[in-house]
């Protein structure tokens, strides 16, 4: 396609054609020539608002875009409400090619309820694969914000599903033939499958209700990163289990697979909280049908300690994701 933005019969046949999810709360919302989205909220209520590019992977890049950008917002206890779009691509790209990404994003906001309420288009250049942010809209009640910086000494740290789930799909998608060497085609299918769990909404809807402290959705940089920014972000230490730390075989494998750390590969799926009662947490996520295990504790001071058996040696602020390494692109 030419540089610049796209078509206009383009944007409406294989972009705006594919918006079907609509929210009573957006009052304004995409359209050609709409530059602006405008959405009415109820006095007690405030916006929350978070952005989100993804540059890792092309493979189904348009639900996880969206996916990804609503894991933040319920990470703050908030509804999504709705979602704008900036989607670069470049001049390889095809008609069908948008069509899908555009329909991938939809049908992914339509499973949340949740609105495209506008954003923009254009092919450039500038880049050689297609990069979409996502600016994530949503509401919460006055006073009900849930943030990363919430945890307190003495507080249980609990993790749902699985560290490295969403880098082991993007791994076995990007991968395969590579994988294929060693393994069947049954475990990579397996492992691609592990996309489907990349929302976080039910585990968030689950902890709102049973009052957790802070929470925090395990993306770039692993669980290692995830716990570190925790901690940081409030203030405190932390004594965790690298055991307790539960991971899918499949994980670990291709992990090994690519001489990678497990625990520093993107996670997106899995929730990171601070609870007051961390075993009774887990129950209520497990009644939902959440895997959920305790890792360990906050505690006072700045330590953080990782133990491993007889080992304790001090967790590392965040570094690359490992994913760039297995990908050739650190």
């Amino acid at each position: 396609m030419k540089t610049g933005k796209l078509p206009e019969s383009v944007l409406k046949r294989s972009v705006l054609r594919q918006i079907h999810t609509k929210r009573e709360e957006i009052i304004l919302g995409a359209g050609v020539g709409e530059d602006c989205a405008a959405i009415k909220l109820k006095d007690d209520e405030v916006f929350v608002l978070s952005t989100d590019p993804i540059t890792g992977t092309v493979k189904d890049i348009g639900e996880l875009a969206i996916l990804v950008n609503l894991n933040d917002l319920a990470s703050a206890g908030a509804e999504p409400l709705g979602v704008l779009l900036s989607v670069l691509l470049p001049p390889e790209i095809t008609e069908p090619e948008i069509r899908e990404m555009m329909q991938q994003a939809e049908e992914a906001c339509e499973k949340a309820n949740v609105q495209i309420a506008g954003g923009h288009t254009e092919v450039t250049k500038a880049v050689n694969q297609p990069v979409i942010t996502v600016t994530g809209i949503g509401k919460a009640k006055e006073g009900s914000l849930i943030s990363t910086a919430g945890a307190l000494p003495g507080m249980d740290i609990v993790l749902t599903k699985w560290a490295g789930i969403e880098g082991t799909s993007i791994l076995a998608k990007e991968k395969e033939q590579e994988l294929l060497t060693r393994f069947s085609p049954g475990f990579i299918r397996k492992a691609k499958e592990f996309d489907k769990m990349i929302s976080v909404l039910p585990e968030a809807a689950v902890a709102v209700k049973n009052g957790v402290s802070a929470m925090h959705d395990v993306t770039e940089g692993g669980i290692f990163g995830a716990l570190w920014e925790m901690a940081e972000a409030s203030g405190v230490g932390l004594e965790i289990e690298l055991k307790k730390i539960p991971l899918k075989q499949e994980t670990v494998e291709i992990c090994e697979f690519f001489g990678i750390n497990p625990y520093g590969l993107i996670s997106s799926g899995a929730m990171l909280m601070a609870s007051s009662d961390g075993n009774r947490l887990v129950m209520e996520l497990q009644k939902a049908k959440i895997p959920a295990a305790v890792l360990g504790k906050a505690t006072f001071g700045n330590d953080r300690i990782l133990i491993n058996g007889e080992e304790r040696r001090f967790l590392e602020p965040p570094k690359v994701d490992e994913l760039y390494q297995a990908l050739g692109r650190e």
